[in-house]
């Protein structure tokens, strides 16, 4: 499989991914088709669409008209599927998860194809990956997953730096790539096991108030 189609093997998946999750959340708000279905294509383009701005480029989805259809037939999926889906309480997380690793390689390979170094890659994957998602929350009044204890931004980080070691390393495109999506999905999924999450400023806050008033 060429380099070219394999990305867009994974730009593909990775958009019926995060439509899906936010599709999903819009059902469990109660919302109607037509604002599921804005919920799952913001989240689907909402992270891509910063970064081509970023990068001075032209807005994906509005080169390929194929992202709002595949958003469609997401909705559709889920309008067949929803007892199923309600039914599974990890369908969010399972689609999130692999919407997150698959964006984060898009934004990277992207971003380094305008000639731009691996750390703003790093960061433009990261972008890519988690800002459909805060876009989702806010348009579902939540609090965005990235800024709560939720092991997010760093399981896009980290994929970035394993993208780089592979790079550096010699491995071939396909293997930076899929090593980088996986290393997302698996930190995402150890952190969801073992309960890792980032400490809370306002605790770490609290507990120096706490030790001070005693030491007083």
């Amino acid at each position: 499989m060429s380099t070219t189609l394999l990305l867009l093997v994974i730009e593909i998946i990775g958009t019926i991914a995060f439509a899906i999750s936010g599709i999903r959340l819009a059902a469990a708000k109660r919302f109607d088709w037509f604002g599921a279905y804005v919920v799952g294509l913001v989240t689907a383009i909402g992270g891509g669409t910063l970064r081509d701005i970023l990068l001075d480029a032209p807005p994906f989805w509005m080169v390929n008209s194929w992202y709002v259809s595949v958003t469609g037939l997401s909705l559709l999926w889920v309008i067949l599927f929803r007892k199923q889906l309600v039914r599974l309480n990890s369908t969010f997380f399972i689609f999130d998860t692999i919407g997150l690793g698959l964006f984060v390689v898009i934004g990277i390979q992207k971003t380094l194809m305008f000639g731009y170094p691996m750390w703003v890659a790093i960061i433009m994957g990261t972008i890519t990956g988690a800002l459909g998602g805060v876009i989702r929350d806010i348009l579902i009044n939540e609090v965005p997953l990235i800024f709560r204890k939720d092991v997010y931004a760093t399981a896009c980080i980290a994929g970035g730096l394993i993208y780089w070691l592979a790079l550096e390393t010699g491995m071939s495109p396909a293997v930076q790539q899929i090593s980088c999506a996986m290393t997302v999905i698996i930190v995402r999924l150890l952190a969801a096991k073992y309960k890792w999450q980032i400490p809370e400023l306002a605790k770490q806050e609290n507990e120096e108030n706490n030790n001070n008033v005693r030491n007083e």
